[in-house]
């Protein structure tokens, strides 16, 4: 896929373009590929009674040493074999996480989708693009230009399976690091086998993190570049 022009892309929280596209008060949400459970409090926060689900553990103990600020739980679970019942939820999101599923389980993972979602049900996919100094930064080890494509194209593809496309947008988050070492624990956290990389890597990786970075008196904060896909079921 060719790089798209970012320059006229806005800047905006992941917070901020949930609540500008979705209704979540009141609403049931299954927020799949939960990792520790950012975005599932935020949406929590929101008014949406939310189950994030993942399939790692190390990532699901990051989500349960947080404080429970509401109705929020975590269970352990796939999204190609989605642990919720037929036409059951309002709301499924996918953030950053589509890409995580096998690629041949990609059509699998959405028709659970649409399995799980009450007629007329909301499927948000947010999924970062393979350009930019986020993407850069992690390059070396974890090159998903090719799985990034995939993902979208089975995005496409669910419309031919009982979605309707709503929208397509896109936008630049702030990723945020207190320094080099929270960043190798959250991806590590996401991905185990990455510990190897880590290791053997650290200098060059260390280079990256300072070339590709913008030091605030907060941290280290990289430019990620979204594409949210909203989907309707019939």
């Amino acid at each position: 896929m060719n790089e798209i022009d970012t320059s006229s892309i806005p800047t905006k929280g992941h917070g901020q373009v949930l609540g500008e596209h979705l209704f979540l008060g009141g609403k049931s949400v299954l927020d799949v590929g939960c990792g520790a459970g950012r975005l599932t409090r935020i949406m929590t926060q929101m008014g949406a009674t939310v189950i994030g689900i993942d399939p790692g553990i190390r990532q699901l103990e990051r989500a349960w040493a947080h404080p429970v600020i509401g109705s929020e739980t975590y269970i352990e679970g796939t999204a190609e074999n989605l642990p919720a019942e037929d036409n059951s939820t309002n709301i499924i999101v996918f953030f950053n996480s589509l890409h995580h599923v096998p690629i041949n389980q990609f059509g699998n993972a959405l028709n659970e989708a649409y399995r799980a979602l009450k007629g007329s049900g909301m499927l948000y996919i947010a999924e970062p693009m393979a350009q930019g100094p986020q993407f850069e930064l992690s390059k070396p080890f974890n090159d998903e230009t090719e799985i990034r494509s995939e993902a979208y194209k089975a995005i496409k593809g669910a419309l031919k399976n009982g979605f309707l496309e709503q929208k397509e947008l896109m936008y630049a988050a702030d990723v945020y690091y207190s320094d080099f070492d929270a960043y190798r624990e959250n991806s590590t956290a996401i991905n185990p086998a990455r510990d190897h990389y880590f290791r053997k890597m650290e200098g060059e990786l260390r280079k990256r993190f300072e070339h590709y970075g913008i030091k605030g008196s907060n941290g280290w904060h990289f430019t990620q570049f979204i594409r949210v896909n909203l989907l309707k079921a019939k």
